[in-house]
Order: C-alpha cells, then structure tokens, then sequence
C-alpha cells in the first residue's frame, strides 16, 4: 500500500478490509471534487451522494467534517509527494521530470484545497510531516532541473508553488466548466518562462517557502 492509500487508514485499524478502503477512497475523492468545486462547507450527504454510498457509510468512515477534511488534504500531499518523487525517479532530464511533476500536481487542483490545509486539526502534526516530505521532493525536482542547466537560478520553491495554487485555483461562479483545460494550457505559458536562458530579469527576491509563512 503507497503512502497515499495509508493516509486513508487510521492508526487504529491497519485491518480496513478491501471494500471499506475501496468505499473510503471513493468518499475521499468525491470530498475532494467538491471542495475544490464548492469548497469545504458543501452538503456532506452530497459528498456522499457522489461518492455512490449511502450517508450511514461515509459517517461511520469519517466521524465528522473535520475528520473528512483532514484525510482529504493530507491523501491529496501524499500523492503529489509521490508524483515528485516518481518523477525524479523515472525521468533522464531533471527539467522534463519538474515539468511532469508541475502538469501532475495542478491535476490535484491544490491551490482550491490550499485554505484546508492551513486550518486548526488535531493531526497537524501527520499533516506537517506529509507537507515537508512534498517539500523535500520538489526541491530535489529543482535542485535536478537547476544541475542539467535548464531552470533558471533567479526562482526557489515559493515562486513554484505560488504559480501552481494560483493556477488550480478556480474562480468560484464563473461558469467555466472545463477549467483543466485551460489550466494546462496557462500552466505551459508558465513553464516556458521558468526555461534557462531567462529572457527578462524578475522583479524582486526569490520567494522561498519562509517568505509565504510570514505573517504580517
């Protein structure tokens, strides 16, 4: 079982059978659709609703909406994680495999489910440790992508996933319903001014993680 299915199994029942985990993916990625498309406060019978299970199923899953919230964000870390890490893996050049990881995590839209993850949870520290191990595959990606001589050097990690939020980040009402669409499209825009030789200077420092933790 990769990370990402263990982060849909609690510490107090390694046991799950097939069909309740097989049950427990289909709720956590019907809540994920959701919140991305209404956000986090959407109809918990909706949730499950879409997920083709009845509400008796995804409460005795999830006990509550903070319970459903946390397995979400953090199943959703763990897969991006493991799509750096696969990248960085299986791909000869270190700017092909950052470009794949990029179109990977945008897939995930985490830039809607970016507020979820900074709100108050009893397992903040599970979430911290999924969040610094995404973190640890995509400097790796970059520090790749730097060493073949294709990433420009002036960027860090903030400027990367800045871009990516704010590009899976879909405007709420707009009526745009293929908005994957477009995203990839944008994202390609974005990617090609990462490329080395820059062709303008940026304004301003590199942005590193510290940088957007910094409260005013």
């Amino acid at each position: 079982m990769n990370a990402a299915a263990i982060a849909l199994v609690r510490e107090e029942e390694p046991r799950l059978r097939a069909d309740a985990l097989r049950n427990r993916e289909r709720i956590v990625t019907a809540a994920r659709e959701m919140f991305v498309e209404h956000g986090a406060e959407v109809p918990l019978d909706e949730v499950a609703r879409r997920a083709g299970v009845g509400n008796a199923t995804l409460y005795r899953h999830f006990a509550d909406r903070g319970e459903l919230v946390h397995r979400v964000t953090l199943y959703v870390t763990l897969r991006i994680a493991e799509e750096a890490e696969a990248a960085l893996a299986e791909e000869s050049d270190g700017y092909e495999a950052l470009c794949r990881f990029v179109h990977s995590a945008v897939d995930e839209r985490i830039g809607a489910l970016c507020p979820l993850l900074t709100s108050e949870s009893k397992h903040r520290a599970e979430q911290t440790e999924a969040r610094e191990r995404l973190e640890r595959s995509v400097e790796a990606l970059m520090a790749s992508a730097r060493d073949c001589g294709r990433l420009r050097t002036d960027i860090e990690l903030g400027d990367l996933m800045v871009a990516i939020t704010q590009l899976t980040r879909p405007l709420p009402h707009s009526g745009c319903v293929d908005f994957g669409r477009f995203v990839h499209r944008h994202l390609q825009l974005f990617l090609d001014g990462l490329h080395t030789p820059a062709r303008s200077r940026l304004p301003g420092a590199a942005v590193t993680l510290e940088d957007l933790r910094q409260r005013p």
